[in-house]
């Protein structure tokens, strides 16, 4: 009898294509695209792009910047990209700050000038030229490895500026040398000086690293992206989790179209003087709307309990709201037409949206993807609702700075809406 049972509910499990689905392709996807977030690359940390901007055009800081340029694990970017065609000029310590607040990058480091005359110290010294840091706080591990490659990368592109200072520090602490030792010292100096002149700069990846923070540079850091902000990781998982959780609303609410046509309900309606485009509008109306009021009151929930600044934003939450509930309201309808009955729509709904999700940010942050998955993650609803909510809560963007987002995501509602309204006809003939 054991046997006879087992049998049945394989024969069952491979009718119940969901069921299948659901219990096979779901739990393989989830473990592709976690292990291609982090285990499947070979650093150990995406890339991160940084804006470099030299106030002091040494030979310390033009150095430190090939440096900087030669770390696999970084993209610096000296000047904006090209406009046309057009190369734009460099960056300067206002527009490098301008850049980290829309989003351009995690954050910029600003070479002051004076950099040159004292670079690295192995103590406190006043006389040192701190280097700035600039940074958006949405992304905390970024200043912290920039932090750490920075001393690494004054290590291998100075080491006569260390030597230097080391023979500096022993003769003060050692009680000074002779004459002939601070020659043959300064004799050393040269010879290493003339090495690193000939020496390429992309041979300081291989030398060893020191991440310290208060080390060999000094570092100055300023948040200049939410540093006013009384809990600042609300806002983005209150968009991530409310999208993922707007999908599925959508997908339910869609759903009433396949219980309608298994009840005969539907035959009645197109019956009457309702064409099935109509119909369609209005339960998309119906989603869209339910949705929206979904959003609402989760933004209300995190205003009231977390104490995320709402009513400052409310016109950029009133346009990506709308623009966001009418997409995954338009997504519900596809979802809906492409099933026969409710049994295939909440499988397909479920593997579909977790897989969007998971991709488009709504579990992990898109910012520490790797850059493929980064790019892939635009093709979902979720990532475009989320990059527009966080401009309007966590940048302070206006609303016109919205248009990217507020384009991409009616397009895909009109889209999918149009294909939902073609994959309907069947219920028409029928």
């Amino acid at each position: 009898m054991i046997a006879a049972i087992v049998r049945t509910a394989l024969v069952s499990l491979r009718r119940d294509r969901g069921a299948l689905a659901l219990s096979f392709i779901l739990p393989v996807a989830f473990f592709t695209i976690f292990a291609v977030i982090f285990g499947g690359r070979r650093d150990t940390t995406p890339k991160i792009t940084i804006i470099a901007v030299d106030e002091d055009h040494s030979l310390a800081s033009q150095r430190l910047l090939k440096s900087l340029e030669a770390e696999s694990a970084l993209v610096v970017r000296t000047r904006p990209a090209r406009k046309q065609g057009v190369e734009q000029p460099e960056y300067t310590a206002e527009s490098a700050e301008a850049a980290v607040k829309a989003g351009s990058a995690p954050l910029a480091l600003i070479i002051p000038q004076g950099f040159g005359e004292n670079p690295i110290s192995f103590g406190p010294d006043s006389d040192r030229h701190a280097i700035r840091m600039l940074k958006d706080s949405s992304d905390p591990v970024a200043p912290q490895m920039v932090a750490g490659l920075l001393q690494k990368v004054v290590m291998t592109s100075m080491p006569e500026v260390m030597a230097e200072q080391g023979s500096k520090y022993f003769e003060e602490f050692a009680g000074g040398v002779t004459g002939g030792q601070r020659q043959r010292i300064r004799e050393r100096l040269n010879q290493l000086r003339q090495y690193e002149s000939r020496r390429d700069a992309t041979a300081a990846n291989s030398a060893p690293g020191w991440a310290n923070n208060a080390g060999l540079v000094a570092i100055t850091t300023r948040d200049v992206v939410g540093q006013k902000k009384r809990n600042p990781m609300v806002s983005f998982y209150a968009a991530a989790i409310g999208v993922m959780f707007l999908l599925f609303t959508a997908s339910g609410a869609a759903g009433s179209l396949l219980d309608e046509a298994e009840s005969g309900t539907l035959d009645r309606v197109l019956s009457s003087r309702v064409t099935m485009g109509g119909l369609l509008a209005g339960k998309l109306a119906y989603s869209a709307l339910l949705a929206f009021t979904q959003l609402v009151v989760m933004f209300i929930w995190a205003w009231a309990v977390f104490r995320l600044d709402f009513f400052a934003h409310v016109p950029g939450f009133i346009v990506m709201g709308a623009c966001t509930a009418v997409a995954v309201a338009a997504f519900g309808m596809l979802l809906a037409s492409l099933c026969r009955t409710r049994a295939q729509l909440g499988p397909l709904a479920t593997l579909v949206i977790l897989i969007m999700s998971s991709i488009g940010g709504s579990m992990f942050p898109r910012f520490l993807m790797p850059e493929a998955m980064q790019k892939a993650g635009l093709l979902t609803i979720n990532a475009w609702a989320i990059d527009g909510f966080t401009k309007v809560f966590w940048r302070d963007e206006p609303v016109s700075h919205l248009w990217p987002q507020v384009l991409v995501l009616l397009a895909v509602a009109v889209v999918l809406f149009v294909i939902a309204r073609r994959l309907a006809r069947r219920w028409e003939y029928a």
